[in-house]
């Protein structure tokens, strides 16, 4: 899912990569609902993603990003799915330190093909811990945790609070400028989750 995510977004705008990932669990809420009143919600969370990326940037698409964005988006849905399926079958998080053991015999060929000996090197291998700590292990434990206590669909949904944290992120650290249809996105990805919470 990750490595599918990076090579996207070493071929197109963030917010476009984002919003075609979300795809995946925008995909496990459809699938997921039991209610009509789910639609809304996530009609909502897919309004505020489409709302949000920024597609007048369309020059910058490339195909072959597109493809690794929906790679991710399918792979987030089947991690939603397992992990759930994981965190009913094992205790704590057995079956996360299991996948993890699994994607690092499956991606590191392609780390050791593009990195060589660079990846030897301690200050390397440092920030590659750092980097699988803060962007593996730390949220997909949380992950988990969450999947045991809540329906499918609703943690979906919640997950397209991700790309309004990160426009929320740029305005306060970065200083950057939000569009009305940018806050109109915040605002829309927000009710779709807190509808689905409250009516869950």
């Amino acid at each position: 899912m990750n490595l599918s995510f990076y090579e996207a977004l070493a071929r197109l705008p963030i917010g476009i990569a984002v919003a075609i990932e979300f795809l995946g669990p925008l995909g496990v809420a459809i699938a997921a609902s039991r209610r009509r009143v789910d639609l809304l919600w996530v009609a909502l969370a897919g309004a505020g993603i489409a709302l949000i990326a920024p597609w007048s940037e369309s020059a910058a698409v490339s195909w072959l990003g597109i493809g690794f964005a929906l790679v991710a988006g399918a792979c987030w849905a089947g991690y939603i799915l397992l992990s759930a399926a994981a965190g009913q079958r094992f205790p704590g998080t057995t079956g996360l330190s299991f996948a993890m053991m699994v994607s690092v015999v499956v991606v590191a060929p392609v780390g050791i093909t593009t990195g060589g000996t660079d990846l030897l090197q301690p200050w390397v291998i440092l920030i590659g811990l750092g980097v699988g700590l803060l962007s593996s292990v730390i949220p997909y434990s949380l992950e988990l945790q969450a999947l045991r206590r809540m329906p499918k669909h609703v943690f979906g949904i919640l997950m397209s609070l991700e790309p309004a944290v990160a426009a929320l992120i740029g305005l306060v650290l970065l200083g950057e400028f939000l569009h009305v249809q940018q806050w109109a996105a915040i605002i829309c990805i927000v009710a779709a989750s807190l509808g689905a919470t409250r009516s869950s």
